[in-house]
């Protein structure tokens, strides 16, 4: 699998540097090295490697710096990112930049290196899309909603598991902006969450055809699996939107893969959560509880969304609930206990 394929390693500690090269070399691969991001750049001027290893704690140019770069100037090329600082803010925000794994030191086991390579490769090879997400990487989402439980999988949930400090400032990290506007339609959201338990995870995405698909996912109602249960969420939400169009009857199949996937992983758990899509040409929102309750107001019209069921157990068999956008504005704020300071904001700027 990885003879003959070429990795730039760019790395500014010398011992860390040789350690991973000496030992991709002896799995046939051909191994170029830079110190610092100034000297990767030039290197991959010169030619296109089939995978990039970085550090993100590098003199001269940031390692984030290196990789935001990378990411504008070379699309296509699969990174893995080396942290050695144990925080996840830096790691959290070069997955954002489509880096497909991330390593952290001390790398105990050089096994897990060739494990995390040798999956990247083996979609880069597989005519994966270069915008599926690392989660998508991690997790390997299939129509039928089997999760395999492969090494690097379980050693990235074991370190999650393992250190529950930097599993939160992952999911806070990987947050999207608080403010975004798509044509006419602005979203926004307001939270104060706790720093002792997991958070409230929020994302979305705006569409070409004037629709917006987002979810929520109250990650500690999961336990010690909610960081793993919603990274694996991520993972479907992302190839579900990249694959076809979001409409309300899609993503009720899309919850029912999520519950499928949950109920025969070993590393996911029952959570509560919430599926919305914004129709503007229509305006429309559609939301669904899977076990997350929330008070949607639109225009002093409040209605009450609740499940008792949680993603993972029978949430599919739920409908959507219609709210009228014709007022121009709605409001999303949670109603559970600990929960109720988060809240999201839609609104029409021409109302």
């Amino acid at each position: 699998m990885l003879e003959g394929k070429e990795v730039l390693i760019v790395e500014d500690d010398p011992v860390f540097s040789r350690i991973i090269g000496s030992f991709l070399r002896k799995e046939g691969c051909v191994v170029r090295e830079a110190e610092n991001g100034l000297d990767g750049l030039k290197a991959l001027r010169e030619g296109i490697p089939d995978l990039l290893l970085s550090d993100l704690s590098m003199p001269v140019m940031t390692g984030l710096e290196f990789v935001e770069e990378v990411s504008m100037e070379y699309p296509m090329l699969p990174v893995i990112v080396i942290s050695g600082t144990g925080g996840m803010s830096d790691v959290a925000q070069a997955l954002r930049f489509g880096v497909k794994d991330f390593l952290i030191k001390p790398i105990e086991d050089i096994m897990v290196v060739k494990s995390a390579i040798m999956s990247v490769l083996e979609d880069a090879d597989g005519g994966v899309s270069s915008d599926a997400d690392f989660s998508q990487q991690w997790f390997k989402v299939s129509q039928n909603g089997d999760q395999p439980l492969t090494e690097e999988l379980k050693w990235h949930l074991e370190d999650l598991l393992d250190n529950p400090g930097s599993a939160r400032d992952l999911l806070m990290g990987l947050m999207p902006e608080q403010d975004s506007q798509q044509g006419d339609w602005r979203l926004s959201y307001h939270s104060l969450q706790s720093a002792d338990t997991n958070p409230v995870v929020l994302d979305y995405t705006w569409m070409m055809d004037g629709q917006m698909a987002f979810y929520m996912v109250d990650s500690a109602s999961a336990g010690e699996n909610g960081t793993a249960t919603t990274l694996m969420i991520r993972a479907f939400f992302n190839e579900y939107l990249r694959s076809q169009d979001a409409d309300e009857r899609g993503f009720v199949h899309l919850v029912h893969q999520i519950e499928h996937a949950i109920k025969r992983s070993t590393y996911a758990s029952p959570i509560r959560a919430m599926f919305g899509i914004l129709n503007a040409a229509d305006n429309q929102l559609n939301v669904l509880s899977a076990g997350l309750n929330a008070v949607v107001d639109g225009s002093g019209k409040a209605l009450i969304v609740k499940n008792e069921n949680l993603l993972g157990i029978d949430a599919s068999n739920t409908r959507f609930q219609t709210i009228d956008l014709s007022g121009g504005s709605v409001r999303v704020s949670l109603s559970e206990i600990g929960l109720t300071s988060f809240s999201l904001d839609i609104q029409r700027l021409s109302a």
